[in-house]
């Protein structure tokens, strides 16, 4: 006699989730901390640099938060109005930011002290942002202007005055420092050569935009404005590559992912949105109480911060697991060790002569309706699987299996309403699930026809029968409606499609012929 096989657990196809994986991360941001500022959160920045401390810019302050507590470490109030784009130098110890009276200011983290103080523009700056170099700084005012200014000098280098609106988004190029990109309220985007001191690219967006940012590479980038999110190919001379809108309100903000392969964006409707850079399809969205301002994630994307108009400042950590961090350093060295490694490692290995392999073979462990099945005790094996409350599969297959061996009518016989009670239930519950309606029908049939005579007796089966008549009834009625619902419609596609035939025929028969 063979070994027994074990029952198999039959296996449908995997309906599709809400929870993709994408979604279950961006979830993993839990515990949002909320803090009240004095006024709207106009910009976020997150430094560069362990232990990848932000900047919060809100009415007449810039306040460096930690990552770790979320509270403020450092205050920085020497403003004489409200102050714009508080940004961290590249190695994250200087902070630049600029003021309504359009001055510009360069502050040292530790002391909190003026380093430097760039005067030139007449109306407020909202855009301030350090060169990887640390030799420059560029702003961008509401006078129309864009000015590239020496750190060390305080004088300003370059002056571009191409735009005809107020200037509200602006970087440098990291790959490159004589690049400078800004956006603003004239509907453009304007790639400006530090060299030639003149603009090399424009791009029409279609709307005032409020931010633009440039992908690792410097080869694309992205512009933010009106409801709508753009990407231009710098490389083939600005061509529109992306246009994305899925926001019912104007974008006011925009940042990368630590990778650089997830983009989000905040907008007044209230939404955070996160784009997969490959389709720009949205994997997530966040609602917060108040239009979004500003948006930020630290280049761990272990800390997403987003600042409203309403004052408050949320903060959402998420939670690296220390096995994580573990396999994502493990990644990282193993990619900076090349690829080529890893193919033709074990190549040259030679077993030596003396080596062998010891082959185990494991003894199968049985359920306990597995082991009633090999003893062919199908009314245990189907008491078990009901009163262990296995999922409904398993009950399934081994109502099925059960059907293949002909010992369905011999599980179910000789029972009293007490026995016989789990069974009638459970056809109830899933008699209407699709991919269990055909064997539920079988098992239904052979209950009634096997205890049709003892009916009227036990009031506990005849409410469960009850209940499964009354179940049946209702499906029946839907698949009616149903089928009626979708008899209109093919009326309506119908009718449609004729209707579309009849006006290409007129079209056709109102062309006139050329010879």
């Amino acid at each position: 006699m063979g070994d027994y096989q074990k029952l198999a657990v039959k296996k449908y196809a995997r309906l599709p989730s809400r929870q993709t994986n994408e979604s279950r991360f961006w979830k993993k941001f839990k515990s949002p901390v909320s803090i009240k500022e004095y006024a709207e959160v106009s910009s976020i920045n997150f430094s560069p640099v362990a232990p990848h401390d932000f900047v919060v810019t809100s009415s007449t302050r810039v306040q460096i938060y930690s990552s770790k507590t979320h509270q403020p470490k450092k205050t920085i109030s020497r403003f004489k109005d409200t102050a714009f784009s508080g940004t961290f130098r590249h190695d994250g110890k200087l902070i630049v930011a600029g003021d309504a009276t359009g001055l510009v200011q360069v502050f040292d983290v530790n002391s909190r002290a003026i380093l430097r103080q760039f005067n030139g523009h007449k109306l407020p700056v909202h855009v301030t942002k350090f060169s990887n170099d640390s030799k420059h700084v560029i702003s961008g005012s509401d006078d129309k202007t864009l000015k590239v200014w020496d750190v060390s000098t305080s004088e300003a280098l370059n002056v571009f005055e191409d735009h005809t609106d107020y200037i509200r988004a602006g970087l440098v190029s990291v790959e490159n420092p004589n690049l400078v990109l800004s956006g603003s309220y004239d509907q453009t985007v304007k790639l400006w050569d530090l060299r030639s001191n003149s603009c090399v690219m424009s791009m029409n967006h279609g709307a005032p935009v409020e931010e633009v940012l440039m992908y690792p590479g410097g080869g694309a980038i992205v512009s933010a404005g009106g409801t709508t999110v753009k990407v231009w190919d710098l490389l083939s001379g600005g061509r529109a590559l992306h246009t994305v809108a899925n926001h019912q309100k104007t974008i006011t903000s925009m940042c990368f992912d630590g990778s650089s392969s997830r983009l989000l964006t905040g907008s007044l409707d209230q939404h955070v949105k996160i784009y997969n850079v490959m389709d720009y399809k949205v994997v997530h969205s966040i609602k917060y109480p108040a239009p979004v301002m500003s948006v930020g994630i630290s280049s761990t994307d272990s800390t997403l911060a987003v600042g409203m108009s309403n004052g408050y400042l949320s903060i959402r950590q998420r939670q690296a697991k220390s096995s994580e961090m573990a396999m994502k350093k493990i990644r990282d060295d193993y990619v900076q060790g090349g690829t080529y490694k890893y193919f033709v490692r074990g190549q040259s290995h030679q077993g030596a002569e003396d080596d062998f392999k010891i082959e185990s073979k494991r003894k199968k462990r049985l359920q306990p309706y597995d082991q009633y099945l090999k003893k062919f005790q199908y009314g245990n094996a189907l008491d078990e699987v009901l009163r262990t409350q296995q999922f409904p599969i398993v009950v399934v297959s081994l109502l099925q299996e059960l059907i293949h061996r002909d010992g369905l009518k011999l599980a179910i016989a000789g029972r009293d309403d007490i026995s016989l009670e789990p069974i009638v239930r459970f056809v109830v519950k899933h008699i209407n699930y699709p991919r269990y309606v055909n064997l539920l029908i079988d098992v239904a049939n052979a209950i009634i026809d096997m205890y049709s005579s003892a009916l009227g007796q036990s009031p506990l089966i005849d409410d469960l029968i009850g209940r499964l008549r009354d179940k049946v009834k209702m499906e029946i009625a839907f698949q009616k409606d149903l089928m009626q619902t979708l008899a209109s419609m093919d009326m309506l596609f119908a009718r449609s499609a004729v209707g579309d035939n009849r006006t290409m025929a007129v079209e056709n028969a109102t062309t006139p012929v050329s010879v």
